[in-house]
């Protein structure tokens, strides 16, 4: 896929190739919230930003569609970084210069990058599933907003569900991290460790070397550990190959489970009935029944107004997208409630993100409350099982371990107030 600069207005899916933003003309008779969405396109996280980014255009759409939310019509500016960081600055810094009050970059590294300079400038940077766990606490990181679970999280809500489907003890049980050996895939390693100490059940953790195309050495491996509980961690050919291979070394697939990052194609290139029983956490809905989705395919897609392939309205990565989508227009809204006119800016933005309470958009996404303190909102995820067809929930929302997952949080936060690192 090849993404250029693209504005998206006004509720059109139709990209206008430019390379400069102008205000003048009809866009400067209309009050806009302008996003930066420079996300990864063509390197790394390919698996996911298509289907994420058309699932955020088109709602974007729906909402300029429907003339837009507070007064204000989005403005959605996108291009590939590459996951390259001097182009991933090159479009901070030129979304900063036209009025951008977002960016949304879809990358840890990135985001790691951009966190000293959207501290200084006063631009919202949105990180979910990306870029700093401990960004969820927004005393230190007032203008990083993840907006949703964050890896720490992920792991003690997988922790406790392994926990349940045991008679509530994982005393003396064992669990496998297979785990691409990278700052992402060890992420969660502080939390499980700890968890490992409070709750007496044996961690064994299994690196691979990244992009995870060869595991063939590690699987055999976690088969003769004959574990309780797998949990595997990775991203793209990493997921499908460590998924191939759990198939293949016998290992049941309901007591194996991933992070956010699965997908209904990764179960198609793994094989759709070879991985039924297959666990992951859902930070949303997937799915066309929620009604966002379904506006969307009224309202947009059947209009021919869609941003992308209409097969992939409703996949896991598409409704991520209408979540971290919605959750920024729901801040507008409340940025709009506070001062309707302004002026537009991060401060003004941050106001509204940072003041979203009970935030289900109508059903999509767990009960979501953003304060000053808690940036992740809440910290509820589900349990979904593949079925051989589709993601299905096993548990209603809920959040677990976070005494744990507030303490690290704090630690390392603590740590960057003294350090910046």
């Amino acid at each position: 896929m090849s993404v250029n600069r693209r504005i998206f207005l006004s509720g059109t899916a139709a990209a206008l190739a430019a390379p400069t933003v102008s205000t003048s003309g009809a866009f400067a008779q209309e009050r806009v919230v302008r996003f930066t969405l420079a996300q990864d396109f063509t390197r790394i996280y390919t698996f996911v930003t298509s289907e994420y980014n058309q699932g955020q255009r088109d709602y974007f759409t729906l909402v300029n569609e429907r003339g837009g939310v507070g007064g204000y019509r989005i403005v959605a500016d996108v291009s590939d970084h590459a996951n390259d960081l001097p182009r991933a600055i090159e479009a901070y810094e030129r979304g900063k210069r036209e009025g951008a009050v977002l960016i949304d970059p879809l990358s840890t590294p990135v985001a790691r990058a951009l966190v000293p300079r959207a501290l200084e400038d006063k631009i919202n940077l949105v990180t979910a599933y990306s870029g700093r766990s401990d960004a969820a606490d927004g005393t230190s990181f007032p203008y990083v907003l993840p907006l949703s679970i964050n890896y720490w999280t992920q792991a003690g809500l997988i922790i406790d569900y392994f926990a349940k489907s045991s008679g509530g003890n994982l005393r003396g049980k064992k669990i496998v991290f297979v785990h691409i050996d990278t700052p992402f895939g060890k992420e969660p390693l502080p939390i499980l460790q700890v968890l490992a100490q409070r709750q007496g059940f044996e961690l064994l953790p299994f690196p691979y070397t990244p992009p995870g195309n060869d595991q063939a050495a590690i699987w055999p491996q976690v088969r003769r550990a004959r574990p309780d509980f797998v949990i595997f961690w990775g991203a793209g050919v990493g997921q499908t190959v460590a998924l191939t291979e759990a198939v293949r070394n016998g290992l049941p697939m309901d007591r194996v489970s991933s992070s956010v990052w699965l997908s209904e194609s990764d179960m198609g290139v793994v094989g759709k009935d070879a991985v039924k029983g297959v666990l992951k956490i859902e930070p949303c809905a997937s799915g066309r029944d929620p009604k966002p989705i379904q506006d969307i395919i009224n309202e947009v897609v059947g209009k021919g107004k869609g941003a992308g392939p209409s097969g992939k309205v409703g996949t896991s990565y598409y409704n991520y997208g209408v979540q971290m989508a919605s959750l920024m227009v729901e801040g507008v809204r409340k940025a709009a409630e506070k001062a309707p006119n302004g002026p537009v800016t991060g401060a003004w933005l941050n106001e509204g993100l940072r003041s979203i309470t009970n935030f289900t958009a109508e059903g999509l996404l767990p009960p979501t409350t953003v304060t000053k303190e808690d940036h992740q909102g809440g910290g509820q995820g589900r349990v979904a099982r593949w079925d051989g067809s589709k993601f299905v929930p096993v548990t209603d929302w809920f959040t677990a371990n976070q005494d744990i997952v507030w303490a690290e949080i704090r630690k390392y936060s603590e740590e960057f107030r003294r350090s910046g690192k």
